[in-house]
């Protein structure tokens, strides 16, 4: 499994199975406190977060950098994109709950987003 000391978005994905375990309690609230105040948590099921944007191009390439991590990571959320917004949706659906890779994943979408000076 990944390592815990190190930041969220320097970690990797690891294949999920259904035996992954689904975070619950203290355990799935330490690893939402280890991503920005953005996400939000949803009925200990998903995580959901609008990125903002000044213009539709800046939202498709938010989503193209997004899409391209996804890949690398095999993670995939759900994406809608519309103008001047992204919204994620993020889980894992082999265990129809979260786990450390959503975090991670979390992680590496806001490291995108700040590291391409999309905040408006």
């Amino acid at each position: 499994m990944p390592n815990k000391t190190s930041p969220l978005h320097q970690q990797k994905c690891e294949p999920c199975s259904g035996d992954t375990p689904v975070l619950t309690g203290p355990q799935l609230q330490n690893f939402y406190e280890r991503i920005a105040d953005d996400w939000e948590l949803v009925d200990e099921h998903h995580l959901h977060r609008v990125y903002k944007f000044d213009d539709f191009r800046e939202a498709l390439e938010f989503t193209y950098q997004i899409g391209e991590m996804s890949e690398q990571e095999n993670h995939h959320p759900n994406i809608e994109l519309t103008w001047g917004k992204v919204e994620v949706t993020i889980y894992t659906h082999a265990i129809d709950g979260l786990s450390e890779n959503d975090f991670i994943w979390a992680s590496k979408a806001d490291t995108i987003f700040d590291q391409e000076k999309f905040k408006i």
